[in-house]
Order: C-alpha cells, then structure tokens, then sequence
C-alpha cells in the first residue's frame, strides 16, 4: 500500500498513505475543494506551527525539570474523531520535497485503471484521498486521485499506486 514518486525528480519518494491518518497536512474531505483551501492551509499551518513550537517547548523544559516525556498530544476525542473521519492529502508538499525538474512537463498516475497523464499543474494542486471514514482505501486503493478544483469529484482516478514525472 505504497506510492512511488518517480522521474524527473531529485528526489524519489515513497508515500505510505497508512501513515498520514495521524499528519497534520492531512485535509477533512468536506472542506478539501473549497477555493481558498490552499490559502486557508498555508495560513493556518504557520499558526498552528507558531503555537505548537512554542508549546511544545515550553513542555519540554517543563518535563525536564520535573517528568519524563509523555507523548499526550492528541486527546482521546480528537482520536476517535481522527478515526471516523474521510480525509485528502495535498500533494504539493511531497512534490515539493521531491523537487520536480523544471524541463518536466507532465505526470503519469499509474492506477489499477491503467496509466492516465496530467499535467505537474494538475498534479501539484491535487489531492489524494486515503482515508474513508478513518480506514484505508483497500479494495481499489492505496488512493484515490482528486483535482483540486475538483472536477472529478464523482470519478477520481482509483487504485493510485505510482507517479511518474516525464
């Protein structure tokens, strides 16, 4: 249940879409195609980050002075709620990572359907979904393919299973 990123990239990766239930970057299925989402992302993702540094911190030279370290970051609630949730994962950070060539010019998904060819646009604004009511895509996943307009809402390319930068 694994991703290959492959190609015209400085970097190969393999995604394992069953860890992202428990990312950060992950994206609620009902708020994934909204037009401002990747402001709203970004936004929120250097608050968040701010606080989060600083709590962190703050715990940590707390817990040093007085416990050992105790991982209690995510709430009983927020974990069921984690666990029933349908979730997307923005692409852009791991093609990012990747760091794409800047003579490619297209992506092939390799899917369970056969190949289908987007352009780095397309691939860079989309989404991945991983996760249907918090349990993995198995019969036609790893994943599922969105736009990120969300033009194929109603038919995503299924059973994603490697990307390829031509």
């Amino acid at each position: 249940m694994i991703i290959q990123l492959t190609g015209k990239v400085n970097y190969p990766l393999t995604l394992d879409p069953g860890v992202w239930i428990f990312d950060d970057r992950k994206v609620e299925w009902d708020n994934a195609f909204e037009h401002n989402t990747d402001k709203l992302f970004s936004e929120q993702n250097s608050d968040d980050e701010l606080k989060k540094t600083q709590e962190r911190w703050s715990r940590e030279v707390y817990q040093q002075k007085l416990d050992p370290p105790i991982n209690k970051s995510i709430s009983r609630f927020e974990r069921n709620k984690i666990l029933e949730g349908t979730y997307v994962m923005p692409l852009k950070p791991f093609l990012e990572n990747a760091e794409i060539h800047e003579d490619a010019a297209a992506a092939v998904l390799t899917s369970s359907e056969g190949d289908q060819e987007i352009t780095i646009s397309q691939l860079h604004d989309g989404y991945f979904l991983f996760a249907r009511e918090g349990k993995p895509l198995k019969e036609d996943g790893p994943v599922y393919f969105y736009f990120g307009d969300g033009s194929n809402k109603d038919t995503p390319i299924k059973g994603v299973n490697k990307i390829t930068i031509k």
